[in-house]
């Protein structure tokens, strides 16, 4: 058994699912060590010892991994946004396939050699359209920038390299007013400071129409200097189309509050996701790569295979974005979510693109395509895209009754994508394709698209 604050030296064998290295003690007892590559050697100090693993902070590495690579961003291991700057953009491609691969054979028993190589970027930094960061003081030092893992504590930061260079220019202007007029944040000291006044700042630009949106999160209406501060946004941010107070008064995690009140300019910017145009609000939302957005809807839809004659469900269809992609090439396609005012966005999109063959329901996907079914609607082809928890267990039966001939799955989390496609091979449905997409370069998360098809007896 390993001690407590001890050093050892360990070789490090595999990655984690967050992408930190693992070394096997006995070639059993797994040790997570935080920064560490696979084929290194390693010194690590032990920090936390369980009757079946150890976590290890690195020490010294000792024999280096030919993907090792030297970080562009000083605080990245603190601040928890990027954890994989230490290694090689291919190696971050291959590491994600290889979760994927991992979890499809794992959890769902499916044969992992179906997992094609990962759909990387030419360009894995300066990514994010979007950026929101908490604004606080700290021994009376102010900080803006992100929070480090499970804390309130601001790592303070002047530059990301993974959001897009507009927003360092916003921190910079906020961060000057905030100290010249001494408007008092909103947390001091990892604690919330309930006459504080800004909590959060966030920043959103349209990749392709360069529009800027500039937004304030405020505890309460009243923000003091607040012309000084809209002015020098105005006079010094390449295309600001909208600045936004949104007012959040809740003691809560959640960063925005329902209230939005415009101080100058539109209510919304607008972009684009391929040949569409969406319309975004502070409370929207949008993917914050819309370049590989790009990439996955594309082969979302290469593998529907619509020839202009199908009807498509779209379940967990938000604001209707994958819809629109749909519509191209489909007869008909009908939208399903549970959130009303995720609908309502799309029914404006929709309209803002002239999509005329795409229709929209409130409601549950497991209740509603049942309804629609009822109404004599059979779907040729059925596209789900739901949360990190995956899809209902009810929705996949329902699903596999209504027969589709092919069944597309975007997933944001590879654990239970694996669980939903053991499930829908018990169904009827065979695993054809699997594409992981890196929408999100620097960090462990993957997106993945699936198709699978119905198994004829």
């Amino acid at each position: 058994m390993l001690e407590k604050n001890k050093e050892y030296i360990l070789d490090i064998v595999s990655q984690g699912y967050e992408g930190e290295g693992i070394a096997k003690v006995d070639n059993t007892y797994p040790v997570f060590i935080e920064g560490a590559l696979p084929g290194e050697r390693v010194k690590v100090k032990i920090i936390k010892v369980k009757k079946s693993f150890a976590y290890g902070k690195l020490v010294e590495v000792i024999k280096k991994s030919e993907h090792r690579a030297k970080p562009v961003c000083g605080i990245y291991s603190r601040c928890g946004g990027c954890r994989l700057q230490h290694a090689s953009y291919e190696s971050q491609l291959q590491f994600k396939k290889q979760r994927v691969v991992d979890c499809i054979e794992r959890i769902g028993k499916l044969d992992g050699s179906i997992v094609k190589d990962t759909l990387g970027m030419s360009n894995p930094y300066r990514y994010r359209n979007k950026v929101q960061l908490p604004v606080g003081v700290f021994n009376g030092e102010l900080k803006i920038g992100f929070f480090a893992a499970r804390s309130h504590n601001i790592i303070d930061m002047n530059e990301c390299n993974i959001q897009d260079e507009t927003a360092d220019k916003v921190i910079e202007i906020t961060r000057n007013w905030i100290k010249k007029y001494r408007i008092k944040p909103y947390i001091k000291d990892g604690e919330y400071d309930k006459s504080g006044v800004v909590r959060h700042i966030m920043v959103r630009r349209g990749f392709t129409t360069n529009e800027v949106m500039v937004v304030i999160v405020t505890n309460g209406s009243k923000i003091p200097h607040k012309e000084e501060w809209v002015e020098e946004i105005k006079n010094n941010i390449d295309g600001i189309h909208s600045i936004i107070q949104n007012i959040n008064t809740e003691k809560t995690n959640v960063i925005m509050g329902q209230k939005c009140v415009t101080l100058w300019g539109e209510d919304t910017i607008s972009d684009y996701i391929g040949e569409f145009k969406f319309n975004i609000s502070p409370l929207s939302f949008f993917q914050v790569n819309p370049v590989q957005t790009e990439v996955l809807y594309s082969k979302a839809l290469e593998y529907a295979d619509l020839s202009g004659n199908e009807t498509v469900f779209d379940a967990y269809c938000g604001a209707g974005t994958i819809t629109l992609f749909l519509s191209r090439k489909a007869k008909k396609v009908y939208g399903v979510e549970i959130i009303k005012e995720a609908i309502d966005n799309a029914n404006e999109n929709a309209a803002a693109n002239n999509v005329d063959n795409a229709e929209f329901f409130v409601g549950e996907s497991e209740v509603v395509i049942p309804q629609l079914l009822d109404k004599g609607i059979k779907p040729d082809v059925v596209v789900v895209d739901p949360p990190r928890k995956g899809c209902e267990e009810s929705l996949l039966h329902a699903i596999a009754g209504v027969g589709p001939k092919r069944i597309v799955y975007v997933s944001c989390d590879p654990s239970t994508l694996a669980r939903d496609l053991g499930i829908l091979d018990t169904l009827g449905y065979k695993t054809k394709k699997v594409q992981p997409v890196d929408m999100f370069p620097q960090t462990s998360h993957v997106e993945t698209v699936v198709l699978m098809s119905r198994v004829d007896k």
